[in-house]
């Protein structure tokens, strides 16, 4: 193989990973079928491996792909229908297919069409987020098994399930109307954070973070706003904002998690933290406290702070109470107790911690056992501190949260603890 083609795989390698997702949405639009438009996906980039070694990458690929997915799928509707029952009413696709145009203009949307498709209420609600997940941002099935604590399989089956409605049911491709938009948003929102929360923080590997899902994550809401100016949108977009500001702090050049209160916070983006601080006054502004605009609050208050010592946790121990009464959720509960032991000492939030997971809940949440582990390494009780690093370590999957929880366990051995870190 000479260096020309490995440059060529290289680039085709590149395109997919940026280009894909969007480049799969207009197939769909365009295929009407999900399956037809992922093989057609496929084929168009094995194609182009050895055509563009050929005749050299085009001016533009994406156009190229879809393009050449498109006429790929022609064929296969083609073959299809020479053993199919159905022979009339492929062949009639495909050629309606064949007469079709398509603007490369309008792939903008595309992959926001394709939420709103996924996010359909005649989908039920398990399936919703991953088919969401799995379609346009490409998450695999463990991945999205491991967000929900499931098994990939009971994932797999619940996406192909979703896939078959959108066909029989020929669920519309399209963003629906401003009439319809706000009882279909919750969804929506929700499979934004999803995908934005597994690029901030993701849920296993050897990366802590994945940029190219954080970036189409605040993309979407970006678009979203630009479709329906709502509160929660501008609250979500202002959260992954504000969150994404402090991304590059997070992370230690050799790839070591760093928590929040010693982070360098010269390496804060001030223009992420002005955009979103400025989002999260306007959607307070409106009067409608949404639970997005009330965590973009409390995000707002650390990225406002000049250092972790001035920060204002009377403040966000009273939003977080604002988030309880509106969304009433354990690992609210347990992200209030942190709080809540920053203001009055360690046993305060231990006591919450313990209170939560005595009703049974987090049991299996890595991050409320690393937390009551904290609680005890502050308090000084050794022994507890670190069974409780160690259920942690053992409910965790990243790499890097494990080597910190490890280095933790580590410096157990010395009796003198510092104090404690927040994440």
């Amino acid at each position: 193989m000479t260096v020309e083609s490995d440059s060529v795989k290289q680039q085709v390698e590149a395109v997919y990973r940026q280009e894909s997702r969007r480049i799969l949405a207009t197939l769909i639009r365009l295929l009407g079928d999900f399956d037809l438009a992922e093989e057609a996906l496929h084929d168009a980039f094995f194609i182009a491996v050895e055509r563009w070694q050929r005749d050299g990458v085009p001016a533009n690929p994406r156009a190229w792909l879809v393009s050449t997915g498109r006429f790929k799928a022609i064929d296969v509707l083609r073959r299809r229908a020479r053993f199919a029952a159905s022979h009339g009413q492929l062949i009639a696709h495909a050629e309606a297919l064949e007469q079709g145009e398509w603007n490369d203009e309008d792939v903008e949307d595309d992959r926001l069409r394709l939420i709103f498709t996924c996010c359909h209420p005649a989908l039920s609600a398990d399936a919703q987020v991953p088919l969401t997940l799995r379609e346009v941002c490409d998450l695999t099935t463990e991945e999205i098994a491991r967000a929900f604590l499931a098994s990939p399989s009971t994932i797999a089956q619940r996406i192909v399930r979703a896939k078959t409605k959108i066909r029989d049911a020929k669920i519309p491709y399209q963003v629906p109307s401003l009439a319809e938009l706000p009882e279909r948003l919750d969804t929506v929102l929700r499979v934004i954070y999803l995908v934005f929360n597994e690029g901030y923080s993701a849920s296993l590997g050897a990366s802590l973070t994945r940029d190219d899902l954080t970036a189409e994550a605040i993309r979407l809401g970006r678009l979203l706003l630009e479709l329906l100016p709502d509160s929660e949108v501008m609250g979500l977009l202002a959260l992954m904002l504000l969150h994404e500001s402090r991304r590059q702090a997070r992370v230690s050049e050799s790839g070591e998690l760093v928590l929040l209160d010693v982070q360098d916070r010269s390496r804060w983006d001030p223009a992420l933290i002005a955009e979103g601080c400025g989002l999260v006054e306007r959607a307070l502004g409106t009067g409608r406290f949404g639970p997005y605009g009330l965590q973009a609050a409390i995000a707002a208050v650390h990225a406002e702070s000049a250092t972790a010592a001035d920060t204002d946790w009377r403040q966000i121990v009273g939003l977080y109470d604002l988030l309880l009464r509106a969304v009433p959720s354990a690992v609210i509960e347990l992200n209030r107790a942190v709080a809540v032991a920053m203001c009055d000492g360690p046993l305060a939030g231990l006591e919450l911690v313990e209170g939560i997971l005595a009703r049974g809940e987090l049991l299996d949440y890595h991050l409320a056992h690393s937390a009551r582990a904290d609680f005890y390494r502050r308090l000084g009780r050794v022994e507890q501190a670190r069974e409780a690093y160690q259920r942690a370590l053992a409910l965790t999957q990243q790499a890097p949260e494990r080597r910190f929880i490890e280095r933790r366990l580590e410096a157990l051995k010395d009796l003198e603890c510092g104090p404690g870190r927040l994440r």
